[in-house]
């Protein structure tokens, strides 16, 4: 298993957050990007509960993922709901043994980060690691790997200030020392519909890409070619807003 995936460094990467359950949302975006001439669609996890349609969202994105090699699926916690139990857990209740069994295999599977010029993306939180390598090194169910799936970012002073209902949050302090360890100026995280879109002096993005908390839906645009040196380099599109 690859848990650390490295971007090609020619053409445009989509970045799209939670998605849960939302499977119209992701239609909409496989439908306008996948087949466009150099672009790599990245979906940050959490692909399912909450939405009315978890198991057409993932099997959907399961088998274009299957013929799509410019599809790319991270971890989210629901995903590992099997490892870590979460709230609410419909899809994962409403499976057979033999779908359960199924679905953890496929998951278990997905890599855990993604990463370009200038910036890297993951579900939740940067793990507590000396280099961008380390990540390999990362096993389920430890501590470092539950922060990439379960942590959240605070725009407070400080290092891990604190936990709310068993996810661990982290300040700013936290954030530049890690970064600056993995030599990358942009994270881009998904996992809290509530925190602020820009955190940490524009360097911190966090995105969601579902109906389901009844905020804005967004994707992200990367180029490639160029080093991403702030979030101000990213192109936010909203799939809420008509176009002008």
């Amino acid at each position: 298993m690859c848990k650390l995936i490295k971007l090609p460094e020619k053409g445009k990467v989509v970045i799209v957050g939670d998605t849960h359950g939302d499977f119209v949302s992701s239609r909409i975006i496989v439908k306008n990007f996948i087949d466009k001439k150099n672009h790599y669609l990245l979906f940050l996890g959490d692909y399912v509960d909450r939405g009315p349609k978890s198991k057409e969202n993932i099997d959907f994105l399961l088998s274009m993922k299957e013929k799509k090699d410019n599809l790319i699926l991270l971890q989210g916690n629901h995903e590992m709901f099997p490892i870590v139990e979460c709230s609410p857990s419909d899809f994962w209740d409403n499976l057979n043994e033999d779908e359960f069994r199924f679905y953890k295999d496929k998951f278990m599977g997905l890599p855990l980060c993604a990463y370009g010029k200038g910036f890297i993306a993951l579900h939740g939180c940067l793990p507590d690691i000396e280099k961008l390598e380390d990540i390999e090194k990362i096993e389920i169910g430890t501590k470092e790997w539950f922060k990439i799936i379960w942590g959240d970012f605070k725009d407070k002073e400080g290092e891990e200030i604190g936990s709310f209902l068993g996810r661990p949050s982290f300040g700013r302090d936290y954030f530049f020392r890690i970064m600056g360890k993995i030599k990358m100026n942009v994270l881009i995280r998904s996992h809290d519909p509530y925190a602020p879109e820009r955190m940490f002096e524009n360097r911190c993005l966090t995105i969601f890409t579902s109906t389901v908390y009844g905020t804005e839906r967004k994707i992200a645009i990367i180029n490639l070619n160029k080093k991403v040196k702030s979030i101000d380099d990213i192109e936010i599109i909203s799939l809420d807003r008509p176009k002008v």
